[in-house]
């Protein structure tokens, strides 16, 4: 029997073709450097994450060795793929190559809902590219309350 790679996710398959994802048992896809979380779902060769993104959260800059494709469902995320800086609203596709360095934010107006796709050569958590896992990125006024 085959095993999620992601703690949490949901095994697609034998049976489980169709899912809701907002019913979904919520994960944090990022922790340690990011604010995204969600619902995932694993197939046997990709995983899919209905993923939620705080406004004027997101991710410090970070990498992984599987490959990536968000589509913005709901709001609008900013970021930087390889150093080059991008603007993503709403029905937009965001590429993200395999152990690029990357963070992505949600804007201040409103959160964010994207579809994260990745390939399964590795979870969805990846790892900050400072090496530590100190915390997400937060936008001036958006940090939590101490």
């Amino acid at each position: 029997m085959r095993e999620v790679k992601t703690e949490g996710a949901v095994l697609a398959g034998d049976g489980d073709y169709c899912f809701e994802m907002e019913q979904l048992n919520i994960i944090d896809a990022g922790p340690g450097y990011s604010t995204s979380h969600g619902g995932v779902v694993e197939g046997e060769r990709m995983l899919v994450g209905y993923i939620h993104k705080p406004k004027g959260t997101g991710s410090r800059l970070h990498t992984h060795p599987n490959e990536q494709f968000n589509f913005v469902i709901k709001g609008t995320l900013k970021g930087v793929i390889n150093e080059k800086e991008f603007v993503a609203p709403a029905g937009s596709l965001i590429y993200i190559p395999a152990n690029a360095p990357h963070s992505i934010v949600a804007t201040e107006e409103e959160d964010v809902i994207f579809l994260a796709l990745k390939d399964l050569s590795h979870s969805i958590i990846g790892m900050a590219v400072d090496g530590t896992m100190s915390g997400p990125k937060y936008e001036p006024g958006f940090e939590p309350a101490v």
